[in-house]
């Protein structure tokens, strides 16, 4: 079951990710992005720390699904995090990307 939109908590610079929280029912599941995940996923590097607010944000739709499929691979127990590294984005499109089939 797909996680839904929550609260965002915003940059960890200490952990370099970002911080933010999905729904799974009236559960809170706590979940991160690495800041080269999330430069991967905007087609970047190096962001500065004050720019991840507006990165997240034209991202969010794209990490949370990927949170969200994630958290679906499981098994997550209640108070681990999900935590969205490069490797879990490389596959996914960025936006304004389109896939094809051949």
């Amino acid at each position: 079951m797909p996680l839904s939109s929550h609260e965002i908590e915003g940059h960890d610079q200490q952990r370099l990710a970002f911080r933010f929280s999905m729904l799974n029912d009236a559960q809170v599941v706590q979940c991160q992005i690495s800041d080269a995940a999330l430069d991967e996923l905007a087609g970047m590097t190096g962001t500065e720390s004050s720019a991840r607010m507006a990165q997240f944000l034209s991202l969010r739709q794209t990490i949370e699904q990927t949170a969200s499929r994630l958290f679906d691979q499981g098994p997550f127990r209640p108070g681990s995090v999900v935590r969205i590294f490069s490797k879990h984005v490389r596959s996914v499109p960025g936006p304004g990307v389109a896939v094809t089939e051949n």
